[in-house]
């Protein structure tokens, strides 16, 4: 089988796609990518590569093709929008041309937001004749409003004409959380859909040695490690809250790992309200992330209380699962849901400090057994539902299925 990914970020990006590649080539599977050059998530292109021109590439057995793209810059929405515009472009024009001599069976695409990232692939599974597979890991409109980014309905309503026409000529859709797929239905007629959910590197799902790496407050004491990107959907302030409700308990701990725009607030915040017990280290390599979760107490994920983050499934829960901690899930809808199904933790309304504070009391005054039985019910889940290798065979068949029917983009 050959196949078309279609993915504005790709290796050395730290993404989810990456692993899925690498590993379709080693199930013998022959992989293009269709991407952009790497500028994620410093906002500025990565050494060895420029903005402009055409490349390609050859990375674990997959041929890559490199279109232009603007860089997406720090922190700033009009260098955002360009970014995304420039690989709609881009990828229509040159990824067309690119691969112009290349055949496909199927195409797949990574969906990431924007959703209209998928509006290239379309074109090229339009010029050949080839069946197009979505994989949705974000709503839209619903994104755009819930995040605050657009709040005109007029503009609302465009980008929902959009997202029709995608999924209503799109061949499979297939949705990260179960809560996807109505919304998803409204906006797709007829496009069949199928539940398929993310998984993270095994190296994640591995009892790791004691890692090198020393983080202030981790590992000392009562742990609480919140890892991962650091902006407004994941409504940080609640965990300030929490930690300056808890600042009496001198052995618990906040750590946060990771960058995002909400990042220099929390440093601030932290620094204002003379918060010992919280601390921000920055980003860490992927390759440490495993050990330095397993030397948390808790593992801590976050959300705003908004409808489509109820339905979203954060990809940092299979990784958290999968290390074997307990894990306080601070959010409404799927994600909690799945946290408390499996046994693997405790979940708390999203936004609630008062509610998350007693939840970390709570799990602090647990004695370490009972905290590890809730790891292990993570762990165990997370093979029997998340499993990397299971999932990667769900994903052949389907791809064989839709390219074994002949259909095309509509």
């Amino acid at each position: 089988m050959k196949i078309l990914i279609v993915s504005q970020y790709f290796w050395p990006e730290n993404f989810r796609i990456n692993a899925i590649v690498e590993t379709l080539v080693e199930r013998g599977v022959e992989v293009d990518v269709l991407a952009g050059k790497p500028n994620y998530p410093e906002g500025v292109i990565f050494s060895g590569y420029r903005a402009w021109g055409c490349l390609r590439e050859r990375w674990k057995g997959a041929t890559l093709h490199r279109v232009p793209l603007l860089p997406r810059g720090r922190n700033s929405r009009l260098g955002l929008f360009v970014n995304y515009l420039s690989f709609i472009f881009f990828g229509l024009t040159s990824g067309s041309w690119m691969t112009r001599k290349r055949q496909y069976d199927v195409i797949f695409v990574y969906g990431l937001s924007p959703i209209l990232l998928a509006i290239p692939a379309l074109f090229i599974g339009w010029l050949k004749g080839c069946p197009v597979v979505l994989w949705v890991q974000d709503l839209w409109p619903e994104s755009l409003s819930a995040t605050g980014y657009v709040r005109n309905k007029a503009i609302l309503k465009l980008v929902e004409l959009a997202v029709r026409f995608i999924y209503r000529h799109t061949d499979l859709l297939l949705v990260q959380s179960r809560a996807f797929e109505e919304p998803v239905r409204i906006l797709a007629s007829d496009t069949p859909i199928a539940y398929y959910p993310n998984s993270v590197d095994e190296i994640f799902a591995v009892p790791a040695n004691c890692t090198s790496q020393s983080v202030l407050g981790l590992g000392d004491g009562f742990s609480i490690m919140f890892a991962g990107n650091i902006g407004a959907a994941q409504a940080v302030d609640v965990i300030v809250e929490a930690a300056s409700l808890l600042r009496d308990h001198s052995d618990i701990h906040f750590v946060v790992l990771g960058d995002g725009s909400s990042r220099e607030w929390m440093l601030t915040e932290v620094r204002q309200r003379g918060l010992t017990n919280f601390h921000l280290p920055g980003r860490f390599p992927v390759e440490t992330m495993p050990g330095l979760m397993q030397k948390a107490s808790v593992l801590l994920v976050t959300l705003t209380d908004q409808p489509i983050f109820a339905a979203t499934v954060p990809n940092k829960v299979q990784a958290y699962m999968a290390s074997g901690r307990p894990i306080i899930a601070c959010l409404n809808g799927e994600g909690a849901r799945l946290v408390v199904e499996s046994g693997a933790g405790l979940a708390t309304p999203a936004e609630d400090a008062g509610a998350l504070a007693d939840t970390i009391l709570r799990l602090y005054r647990q004695s370490s057994s009972e905290r590890e039985i809730m790891g292990n019910n993570g762990r165990r889940y997370y093979q029997e539902h998340f499993n990397h290798d299971r999932l990667i065979d769900q994903l052949i068949i389907y791809l064989q299925s839709v390219s074994k029917s002949g259909k095309g983009a509509q």
